[in-house]
């Protein structure tokens, strides 16, 4: 939101003076702006790189200056080749900033003092050079065809300056987002303490920043040698203070650490426009110097109001439901006669460390019967086998862990919401699998950081997949994910043997539970606020597509996981309701509900039941396990199978549910069949009893 603040002021002083000045819009005026621009938007560009490392540059003005001597004194009076000579001119510019970085970052200097007697040196020294070689510049000439080009050349129409102002601003960006040591110095702006503990090393991005801006206002001083031919007295004089309005009028916060190179050339761009309209117009030059001062005081004002209450005024327009329209479901009425059904199955079901735990969202159990879950406080809990009377505290990761997996090597993976995905091995040493992901090239934003890591299976090939349920809130307020019902989320891909994380799907409402087919050829997740199951095939003639497996099921999905004979257990989180089936296919009411009252009276899902589903590969769904007014397990997250028996677990329970299947294999186990020789994860073969999906409700899409 912040970048239209200044796009939309730069529309209005460029439509203001096209009013004003006949002609302002002519092709030769508009030639003439864009050749005038590029020297301003490099130096712009240079105190923005100081600024978001958290800093300031005030020599970049007498810098540009002093690289539009040199390069002038080198080419005409010494002859020296172009090439040689911008090599030399950009060495300048960089050891001044070699000196300004130096001085801030290892001996602790103040970026405004530093760089002020940088400044005032420098433009001493230009001063002096200037008229001591003013004869032999005025008699000295360049007969070079590539110095006039670049001084007055254009590319399909465009002044070449211009040109290399935006290849330059375009590669910047992409350093200062997407490269590591130009997102360190974004980062050392933010926070300098962070960044340390982060493993940056801040000395040296703070260099490193310096010694880019001194770059940048040397460029801007070669092509304005180009353009001009001359090096007066006055060159770049005040142009530190332009370069500071623009950054701070683009909305490049002085604190550092936020605003972007493209906000610095539009900065840059409405001072310009300013300072040009205003002479065409015949201001004083005073007058103009007062316009300018008085933009700055009230571009910091508004800088300073606008973090004040930022909060709020995101709070206000950052969540936007969109349209989610459900065909009424199968019905769960007990006499419906339908699969859904309620009945009682789980209503006695055994309770396992009752007020030994808190929150177990998932469980798990190792080839020696002994049951793993995840405890609110960061813990990763263990009970013994037999009776799972002995509690011990496995491992301790920190933040909210979810979804569990054990892997071939027997560690348990997990994810945690917040920081990624961590691992814990037998011995309980914890490690770190990956919490990032790659970037989207395309966006602005870095949605490289993993948000909300939910749930997560291994592949045969020990490739890791997993969800990462919504990249626009945290744990703490996940629900609003759901009253906007968007596609913030995605589905991840981590291989080990790479150490690589990429994104596979993107674009996904609420991707929640994770879990490898039998065969090991397509992944299995759900959408929780579409009620939906999908299939990802990672293998095979379809690998990369994407199938809808089953769709408008009565609640909301949340974890899948094997089944003994060949199928999978679904945990229903919430059941739909025909209200909130209206709520959702009217966005505008659930935006005026979440904007106007109070979280506490916000209409949700229901999640005072308990139910557990089974659906095979082809996506029928087979029987419904109830626990009819969630008495014992409301809000059911998650269930596995194991020696015969079905163990529940759930976000807000203080225990673990255990039932007798009457139809499960007292041998089968979730370890033996991912990684036992015997199972049916390595065998490649789809069990028998699973049909081709040829009767599913599938289809392809994008995303969600």
């Amino acid at each position: 939101m912040e970048p239209i603040v200044p796009f939309t002021l730069l529309l209005v002083v460029f439509v203001a003076f096209i009013v004003m000045i006949p002609g302002y819009t002519s092709i030769p005026q508009l030639q003439q702006l864009m050749r005038s621009f590029p020297e301003q938007g490099f130096v712009a560009m240079a105190m923005a790189v100081s600024i978001l490392s958290g800093g300031l540059d005030l020599s970049v003005g007498a810098v540009f200056a002093m690289a539009d001597f040199l390069t002038l004194y080198f080419l005409m009076v010494l002859e020296w080749p172009l090439p040689l000579t911008i090599v030399a001119v950009m060495g300048w510019g960089a050891l001044i900033g070699a000196i300004n970085g130096g001085l801030i970052a290892y001996a602790k200097t103040r970026p405004f003092l530093t760089t002020m007697v940088v400044l005032i040196i420098l433009r001493a020294a230009y001063n002096k050079i200037t008229g001591q070689y003013a004869v032999e510049l005025a008699g000295a000439s360049s007969d070079n065809a590539a110095w006039d080009y670049l001084g007055g050349g254009f590319l399909f129409g465009i002044p070449i300056n211009m040109v290399c102002l935006l290849v330059v601003g375009i590669v910047a960006h992409f350093y200062l987002t997407r490269i590591r040591s130009g997102v360190h110095i974004m980062a050392v702006g933010s926070s300098r303490k962070a960044a340390r503990h982060a493993g940056i090393d801040v000395k040296w991005s703070l260099f490193m920043a310096y010694v880019l801006s001194g770059m940048m206002a040397s460029l801007a001083g070669i092509l304005y040698a180009a353009r001009q031919n001359s090096a007066g007295t006055d060159t770049g004089v005040g142009w530190e203070v332009n370069a500071l309005a623009a950054a701070v009028l683009g909305g490049i916060s002085l604190s550092g650490g936020r605003g972007t190179i493209s906000r610095a050339l539009m900065g840059a761009a409405i001072i310009f426009l300013l300072i040009n309209g205003l002479v065409q117009l015949g201001t004083h030059g005073s007058l103009t110097t007062a316009i300018i001062g008085a933009i700055l005081l009230a571009a910091v004002a508004f800088n300073v109001k606008f973090v004040k209450n930022k909060g709020k005024l995101l709070q206000k327009i950052y969540v936007t439901p969109s349209l989610v329209e459900f065909e009424p479901p199968a019905s769960i009425a007990r006499d419906s006669g339908t699969v859904f059904a309620e009945n009682d199955r789980l209503k006695n079901a055994e309770a396992i460390a009752l007020d030994k735990i808190e929150g177990p969202e998932d469980i798990i159990l190792d080839e020696h019967d002994h049951l793993y879950t995840v405890n609110r406080n960061g813990s990763i809990i263990r009970f013994l086998a037999p009776d799972y009377e002995v509690r011990e505290e496995f491992a301790r990761i920190g933040g909210r862990p979810l979804g569990m997996a054990l892997d071939r090597d027997k560690n348990i993976l997990v994810c945690v919401a917040g920081m990624g995905v961590y691992g814990v091995k037998p011995d309980r040493t914890v490690f770190k699998v990956t919490d990032e992901t790659n970037r989207t090239w395309y966006r602005f934003k870095d949605d490289s950081r993993l948000w909300l890591a939910d749930d997560l299976d291994v592949a045969p090939d020990g490739k890791i997949y997993f969800s990462d349920a919504t990249t626009r809130y945290d744990l703490s307020d996940w629900a609003l994910d759901g009253f906007e019902g968007r596609g913030n989320g995605r589905i991840v891909c981590h291989d080990p043997a790479t150490g690589k994380t990429s994104t596979v799907l993107s674009n996904l409402a609420f991707p929640n539970g994770v879990c490898v087919s039998h065969d090991g050829r397509s992944v299995l997740w759900v959408s929780t606020w579409l009620c939906r199951i999908y299939r990802y095939w990672i293998a095979g003639e379809k690998a990369g597509q994407l199938e809808l497996l089953v769709d408008n099921l009565p609640g909301y999905p949340d974890n899948v996981n094997r089944a003994s004979d060949g199928t999978y257990w679904l945990a229903f989180v919430g059941l739909r309701s025909p209200v909130y089936d209206l709520a959702m296919a009217d966005p505008a009411f659930r935006t005026r509900m979440v904007k106007q009252i109070p979280p506490d009276e916000w209409m949700c899902p229901g999640i005072n039941n308990g139910c557990v589903i089974k659906f095979d590969d082809t996506g029928r769904v087979l029987e419904s396990w109830w626990d009819p007014g969630g008495r014992s397990h409301p809000t059911i997250t998650s269930m596995r199978e194991h020696k015969g028996y079905l163990y529940i677990g759930g976000l807000e329970n203080n225990r673990i549910g255990r039932v007798k299947l009457p139809n499960g294999d007292v041998n089968w186990t979730g370890w033996k069949s991912y990684w036992s020789s015997n199972g049916q994860n390595n065998s490649g073969v789809a069990p028998s009893n699973v049909r081709p999906i040829t009767t599913a409700k599938a289809k392809h899409v994008s995303g969600a």
